[in-house]
């Protein structure tokens, strides 16, 4: 029973279909399925983009409806649902699914894999919202996270290193867009012939950088360059007015959100992640299949993606003038941009859904050799009453 908390086919929510899908074809002797459940807003559309998703895919999935942030009424259907499909784990991808898999008690009768992704929003509120984490990740059978950076910042929180396990995320092999559907793009996007394109993907917010390539972008105007943004978020009218105020309107193109970003990848010369922060960037992985030549920030687990084969050119973070120099680098060395893009197509490799896979049914196997210390203690009360009963017929038979 998987608890996910998005709207969108975000990266969790990819890792969590790509898997279940593929579950069901491997040759291992531990047969898995998955039912999904998802939290509804009455104010909020009750089909949407990861919903359908999971439809499409073939799984059960159930909306849990809620009034309001932390809606003590959800618990109550937690527990039903629970108790109606009696799963042998429970996983859950978000503080708030985290803190309300606590707060139900459940983690006391249920082995509990909770993943941990990081934490990408930067407000007071949030901030103090995600410490909640401190309360509900320790007591979890495992935590799953996506790079070494964030299990050093779970111990710190008081998750048993034992417990912690490090997954990157999986990306399928490339499969391009067609000539024709890349060109309609360069025509729908007037991008002229000759213009190097730039590409950058994620969530419009300050942790991910934006403004600092956008000051690298004019570091490098002397060039014919066009940088795309793909992604949407809360910070799309700020990084609109930075791109005027640095008179850049003309060379930068804002996409919004893309189901499919495909097109984009196979129309790009360049992908640029100029993040502050980051676990294990899908973006970053889908570039690197895509053969992309790459310069990134080197934080969270980038490096531990790329470093081994030289898959990306790293830079600091925060310092555009450094991401500017990476970008002209890797455009005036036609040889490097050739090396890191089949480095990069190597490493994507091991990256794969299949090794995913085998390596969630081994932590699945993991999980299910060790017992939830109610279920233990409640087993051994059960034990004693069978016993107790026992005797006492037989004293009356006797």
């Amino acid at each position: 029973m998987d608890f996910m908390e998005t709207a969108s086919v975000s990266g969790p929510a990819k890792n969590v279909i790509a898997f279940a899908q593929r579950v069901g074809q491997t040759n291992s002797p531990l047969r898995v399925n998955i039912a999904i459940a998802t939290f509804h807003r009455s104010n909020s559309p009750a089909s949407n983009e990861f919903t359908a998703a999971c439809q499409q895919a073939g799984l059960d999935v159930h909306l849990i409806r809620e009034r309001f942030l932390f809606d003590a009424a959800v618990i109550p259907a937690i527990l039903r649902l629970i108790a109606a499909y009696d799963p042998d784990i429970v996983q859950t991808h978000s503080v708030k699914s985290h803190f309300l898999m606590r707060l139900s008690g459940m983690h006391l009768y249920r082995r509990w894999i909770a993943f941990h992704h990081g934490y990408t929003r930067t407000s007071l509120k949030n901030r103090l919202y995600n410490r909640l984490d401190r309360m509900s990740l320790p007591l979890a059978t495992r935590v799953v996270t996506v790079c070494h950076p964030f299990a050093s910042a779970l111990e710190g929180i008081g998750v048993s290193p034992e417990r912690i396990v490090i997954r990157h995320n999986s990306v399928r092999a490339f499969s391009p867009s067609t000539d024709d559907r890349v060109a309609q793009l360069r025509r729908t996007l007037g991008i002229s012939t000759g213009t190097t394109v730039l590409l950058t993907v994620g969530r419009l917010s300050s942790e991910k950088g934006q403004c600092d390539l956008m000051q690298a972008m004019q570091l490098l105007r002397n060039r014919k360059l066009r940088l795309i943004i793909v992604g949407d978020g809360p910070d799309r009218q700020k990084l609109k007015d930075a791109a005027r105020t640095l008179t850049l309107a003309d060379s930068i193109t804002f996409a919004g959100h893309q189901k499919d970003v495909t097109p984009y990848y196979t129309l790009a010369d360049l992908m640029v992640l100029p993040s502050h922060t980051e676990g294990s960037p899908n973006c970053l992985l889908e570039a690197m299949a895509a053969g992309l030549p790459i310069v990134a920030t080197a934080v969270g687990g980038v490096p531990e993606i790329v470093s081994a084969k030289n898959a990306a050119v790293l830079v600091e973070s925060g310092n555009p003038a450094a991401l500017a120099g990476a970008i002209a680098r890797l455009l005036d060395d036609e040889s490097l941009r050739s090396q890191i893009s089949t480095a990069a197509r190597s490493t994507a490799s091991a990256y794969s859904p299949e090794s995913y896979c085998a390596a969630m049914l081994s932590l699945y196997s993991d999980c299910l050799a060790e017992v939830p210390p109610h279920a233990l203690s409640l087993a051994l009360d059960r034990y004693q009453a069978s016993t107790a009963s026992t005797e006492r017929n037989g004293a009356v038979a006797e």
